[in-house]
């Protein structure tokens, strides 16, 4: 694959705002838009409910795919199957990063799959590493750790002023999910 427009790079999305994930599909639209081919690797959730999972199965470039052991994963005391579900979701993310038919891959929440223990940092960056020179690569998700900073080209982080769930309020679909 040759895109011929100096793709490469590594951008990380993190904070505690919302819109990680929108912000990578939205890049993932943008680039499926002009014909790119994305893969989208997804840590941590499944289901197949969300709003941006539903709109890029609508997109022939775009391939999500789903890495979740089923239940929340609580800091620390993750299970065995969480563990499996994201080493799987790692192998299927490093492939996808170095196999050279992808120019964009996400890996959605792999921060916080790295901040609960699920995958370590080394883990994570040796994959980001193997990828091919013209595949661009995203990773999201609250608490990036500082190595995966350091690695980035770009770094958006998020910050939240105000959230209606402060207050107690249900996530909502087509706007939280």
């Amino acid at each position: 694959m040759t895109s011929g427009d100096g793709l490469g790079r590594v951008h990380v999305i993190t904070g505690q705002g919302k819109g990680k994930t929108t912000a990578a599909f939205g890049l993932a639209m943008r680039a499926a838009g002009h014909g790119y081919r994305v893969c989208i690797v997804q840590f941590i959730k499944m289901g197949g409910t969300t709003g941006e999972f539903l709109a890029a199965e609508r997109f022939e470039n775009i391939e999500v795919l789903q890495f979740g052991a089923g239940g929340f994963v609580k800091p620390g005391s993750p299970t065995g199957d969480d563990i499996r579900a994201a080493e799987s979701a790692l192998v299927e993310a490093r492939e996808r990063m170095s196999n050279g038919s992808y120019h964009l891959v996400v890996l959605d929440e792999v921060n916080v799959a790295v901040s609960i223990g699920l995958l370590s940092v080394e883990a994570v960056l040796a994959a980001v590493k193997a990828r091919s020179p013209e595949t661009e690569v995203v990773l999201t998700g609250r608490d990036a750790p500082k190595e995966i900073l350091d690695h980035a080209d770009y770094v958006s982080v998020i910050e939240k002023a105000k959230h209606p769930f402060d207050n107690g309020l249900e996530a909502r679909k087509g706007i939280e999910w």
